[in-house]
C-alpha cells in the first residue's frame, strides 16, 4: 500500500474528530437524529477547516445502517464503501475542473436514477464558486426542488461569488478558522498515535504558522518528519519554514531600540546569508515587539525558554510602551511596502536602517511644547475676544469708586462667552492661491494658533479636482508633521478648503525633504508677541 499523507491518514471519520466546529457539527447531528436533514447545504469556510470532511461525514450519516446519535457508525457495508469511494452513489466533483454547463447537465439526468445501495445519492460539489454561469443557471432548478432521494452539498471558500438564487436554496454553515488551542490538541493526538516525540513549543509554532487551517498544520507537521526522524523542536521547524533563530530576532529589535546601525545591519546580512525569508523574519519581529509589550505590561509571557524571558526582560527595562507600539506600526507599514516590491531585501534593509537612524526626537520636548502651544491656545479661545473687545470698546467705569464693577463688564463678558464659541468665516475666492492665505488668517483670528503657525508661509495649488496640495517652502519640523497629521487638524482643514472650494476636496501634504531639518521649532513668546497678548506661562 502506498504512502499516505497525514492530513488524509488522519481525516476525521465522526462528527466529534471534527476540530473546533462544534456549533456545526451539533446542528448536523440533531437534523440527523429527528430526521430534518435537508435537500441542500452549503459549507463555507477557509481552507483547511473542514468543510470537505464535514460533508462526507454527513453523506455517510444519512445513508448509514447502523448510525448512533446522528453519527455513522463506519463498520457497515453503505459507511465501508463510502470510505473506500466504492460507493457510486455518494459523487464528489471538483468544480474548480469540472464546472461547464455539460458537467452539471450529467448531474441533472443521474438525479432522475434512484440510488443503487444507500438510501439517498448524495452530491458533494467542492469549490462551488468556480462553475460558471451557465452552469450555476444549469444547477438552480434542480438544486431548488431535487427528488426526494437526492441531496447536495455544496463547499467552497468565496461564497460572495455565488448568485444569490443558489444561497437561498441552501442552508447555510460557516465554518471558523480553528483556534490554536484546538489545533494543538489534535496535533498531541496525532504525534501520540504516530509515535512522533515533539515539543510544546514546536506545536505552538505549528499552530500559528498554519493560521487556523488544520490541514496546513499537518503538512508542516509531515515535513518535519520526512529526514526519518521523529523528534521534532522550534529550531526544526524554524529551519524548514525559514524562520530565523530567535537570537536573530532579539539582537535586531535590541539593535533598534539601541539606535545602533551597525548590530542591526550585521543581524540582517546574517538573516540573508542564512537564505530565510525576509517575510517570515519580519513578521517573527513583530511578534516579538508584541510579545514585549506585554511582558511590559503583565510581567508574563508565555512559550519562551527562560534565556528568552531574560532577553525579553532586559529589553523591556530600557524601552517605553509607546515606543514598542511605535515600532509594531512601522513594522506593519514595512511589511505593507515590502508587498508591493521586487527587491523585498533592499527595502527591508532600508527600514531597518531608517528605525536606527531616525532622529532621537525628544518626545517629552515635543509634548511640552504642545502644552505650552495648548495653554497659549485655550487663553485665546477665553480673551481673545475680551482683548478685542476693550481696543475697540470704550467701558464707562467709574474711577472713584474702586471696588464699583463696571456696568457693562457682564454684558462684555457675555459677548465673549458666545462669541466663543463661534467659529468666524469669510467668504472666500474661487481660486486656491487666493483662499488660501486667508484660510489661514482665519485659523489665527478664530484661536487654532497651533495650526496658524505651522500651516503660516505655506502655499496651496489644486492637483486635481479632488485634491489640495499644501506646500511647505521651508520644510516641515517633526513637532508640525506630529500637530498637522492629527486626524481632527486633518478634518479641521479639509472643511475649510472643501468650504472655499464649494465641493467635497482632499488635502494632501508636500514638503521639500532637503529643507524639513532646517526649520527651527516654533517659538512661543514670539507668537504671543505677535498676537499682542499676555505671555506668562506657569510651569
Amino acid at each position: 500500500m502506498g504512502y499516505t499523507a497525514l492530513y488524509r491518514k488522519f481525516r476525521p471519520l465522526n462528527f466529534s474528530e471534527m476540530v473546533g466546529q462544534e456549533h456545526i457539527t451539533k446542528t448536523l447531528k440533531n437534523q440527523i437524529i429527528v430526521n430534518r436533514v435537508g435537500h441542500a447545504y452549503l459549507f463555507n469556510g477557509g481552507r483547511g477547516t473542514g468543510k470537505t470532511s464535514s460533508a462526507k461525514i454527513l453523506a455517510r450519516a444519512i445513508n448509514c445502517l447502523n448510525p448512533k446519535d446522528g453519527e455513522p457508525c463506519n463498520e457497515c457495508e453503505i459507511c465501508k464503501g463510502a470510505i473506500s469511494g466504492a460507493l457510486t452513489d455518494i459523487v464528489e466533483m471538483d468544480a474548480a475542473s469540472n464546472n461547464s454547463v455539460e458537467d452539471i447537465r450529467g448531474i441533472r439526468e443521474q438525479v432522475n436514477f434512484l440510488p443503487t445501495k444507500a438510501k439517498y445519492r448524495v452530491y458533494i460539489i467542492d469549490e462551488v464558486h468556480m462553475l460558471s454561469t451557465g452552469a450555476f443557471n444549469a444547477l438552480l432548478k434542480t438544486l431548488e426542488e431535487p427528488p426526494e432521494h437526492v441531496k447536495f452539498i455544496l463547499a467552497t471558500t468565496e461564497p460572495q461569488k455565488l448568485p444569490a438564487t443558489i444561497l437561498s436554496r441552501c442552508q447555510r454553515f460557516d465554518f471558523k478558522k480553528i483556534s490554536n488551542e484546538d489545533i494543538i490538541k489534535r496535533l498531541e493526538i496525532i504525534c501520540k498515535e504516530s509515535n512522533i516525540e515533539i515539543t510544546k513549543g514546536a506545536m505552538q509554532i505549528i499552530a500559528t504558522l498554519s493560521e487556523g487551517a488544520m490541514r496546513d498544520a499537518l503538512s508542516i507537521l509531515e515535513r518535519c518528519i520526512q529526514d526519518g526522524e521523529n523528534q521534532i523542536d522550534e529550531d526544526k521547524i524554524r529551519d524548514l519554514v525559514g524562520i530565523p533563530k530567535m537570537i536573530y530576532i532579539h539582537d535586531i529589535v535590541e539593535a533598534i531600540i539601541q539606535y545602533n546601525i551597525d548590530k542591526a545591519l550585521t543581524t540582517v546580512n546574517k538573516v540573508l546569508e542564512d537564505g530565510k525569508d525576509i517575510s517570515n523574519f519580519l513578521w517573527e519581529i513583530i511578534k516579538y515587539v508584541k510579545d514585549i509589550l506585554l511582558y511590559k505590561a503583565t510581567n508574563n509571557v508565555e512559550l519562551y525558554s527562560e534565556e528568552e524571558k531574560s532577553n525579553i526582560k532586559s529589553i523591556s527595562e530600557i524601552v517605553e510602551k509607546e515606543r514598542l507600539i511605535d515600532l509594531v506600526y512601522a513594522f506593519s507599514e514595512l511589511e505593507n511596502e515590502m508587498k508591493f516590491s521586487t527587491q523585498k531585501s533592499i527595502i527591508f534593509q532600508a527600514g531597518i536602517i531608517k528605525l536606527c537612524s531616525k532622529l532621537k526626537v525628544n518626545n517629552k520636548d515635543n509634548s511640552e511644547l504642545e502644552q505650552r502651544v495648548n495653554k497659549i491656545e485655550n487663553y485665546l479661545r477665553n480673551h481673545s475676544t475680551n482683548v478685542n473687545n476693550y481696543k475697540t470698546q470704550s467701558v464707562n467705569v467709574e474711577t472713584k469708586v474702586a471696588n464699583t464693577i463696571p456696568t457693562n463688564t457682564q454684558t462684555i463678558q457675555k459677548n465673549i462667552s458666545n462669541s466663543s464659541k463661534k467659529m468666524e468665516t469669510s467668504a472666500y475666492s474661487n481660486k486656491v492661491e487666493e483662499y488660501w492665505p486667508q484660510i489661514v488668517r482665519d485659523l489665527k483670528q478664530n484661536g487654532k494658533i497651533v495650526l496658524y503657525t505651522n500651516l503660516m508661509n505655506t502655499k496651496a495649488k489644486e492637483i486635481n479636482d479632488m485634491t489640495i496640495g499644501i506646500e511647505f517652502p521651508s520644510g516641515l519640523t517633526s513637532f508640525g508633521k506630529t500637530v498637522l497629521e492629527k486626524q481632527e487638524n486633518i478634518k479641521e482643514i479639509t472643511n475649510l478648503v472643501s468650504m472655499a472650494s464649494g465641493k467635497p476636496m482632499n488635502i494632501k501634504y508636500i514638503t521639500n525633504v532637503g529643507n524639513i531639518e532646517e526649520r527651527k521649532e516654533p517659538n512661543i513668546k514670539s507668537i504671543a508677541n505677535e498676537l499682542d497678548i499676555p505671555f506668562n506661562v506657569i510651569e
